[in-house]
């Protein structure tokens, strides 16, 4: 345990698949990590690598639905690297976790090559943050900013690899001009519509390192049915463990 147990509560996600430890205060994670891990194309074996996973929820996730990857990950919260830690070890994943920051281009490099990236990064960058140096951290841009987490991953990447990102709607451009900026190309916008008629208020981004395919955007996932109910297609994904590329 990394903590005291009065200050870490243990979640499940993926209907009780993945055990979860992570702070009862502060930065939380759940729907944006469970869709995340759900839109990585990673096939079993392969090597891949997050940046900022927290306690680990989205590597988890993906572990949970791709048998015997190996698991690379960065986190600049030493609390939560620790966390994350004790989590992979607890559901027996191979997991390689460095405390460190996305500034650093020299441990991307060691940590790679991989064949996919994926992160949910800081996504604000300015405005007023929430309360919590945690929570704060993981919300609002505070040194390296979104360019800096794609060029990040871009550098543990192998070519053909993929990258992937789950951000508000209104970052999907600086995200797709970041993306274009680290040598990627055939980038996959995946709207996420909190109810069907309503605005998508986050996206899924996808690219391929050295791609250059057009851009396209693919079917977009409908989370609620007008009572508040998840939609059939988002439990496949929430509760039944499914990629996106299977609905």
């Amino acid at each position: 345990m990394t903590e005291g147990a009065e200050n870490v509560t243990e979640d499940h996600l993926l209907n009780g698949r993945v055990a979860l430890r992570q702070p009862r205060q502060g930065f939380r994670a759940g729907l944006d990590a469970v869709l995340l891990a759900a839109f990585v194309p990673a096939k079993p074996g392969e090597t891949v690598l997050e940046a900022g996973p927290g306690s680990g929820a989205a590597f988890l996730c993906l572990a949970a639905r791709v048998p015997g990857l190996a698991i690379r990950a960065v986190e600049r919260e030493a609390a939560m690297a620790a966390l994350a830690r004790d989590n992979a070890a607890r559901a027996k994943v191979d997991a390689r976790i460095e405390h460190g920051d996305v500034a650093d281009l020299a441990l991307a490099c060691a940590l790679g090559p991989v064949a996919h990236g994926f992160a949910n990064p800081p996504y604000w960058p300015g405005g007023t943050p929430p309360p919590g140096a945690i929570r704060r951290a993981a919300t609002h841009e505070a040194g390296p900013g979104l360019a800096d987490w794609v060029g990040f991953l871009a550098a543990a990447i192998a070519p053909r690899g993929s990258l992937s990102l789950i951000l508000p709607a209104a970052r999907f451009d600086a995200a797709v001009a970041a993306i274009h900026a680290a040598g990627f190309g055939a980038v996959e916008l995946l709207p996420l519509w909190p109810r069907a008629g309503v605005a998508a208020k986050r996206v899924l981004l996808r690219a391929r390192k050295g791609a250059r395919s057009p851009a396209k955007i693919l079917p977009g996932l409908v989370l609620h049915e007008a009572d508040g109910r998840f939609t059939d297609a988002a439990e496949a994904i929430l509760r039944d463990a499914a990629p996106f590329d299977a609905n």
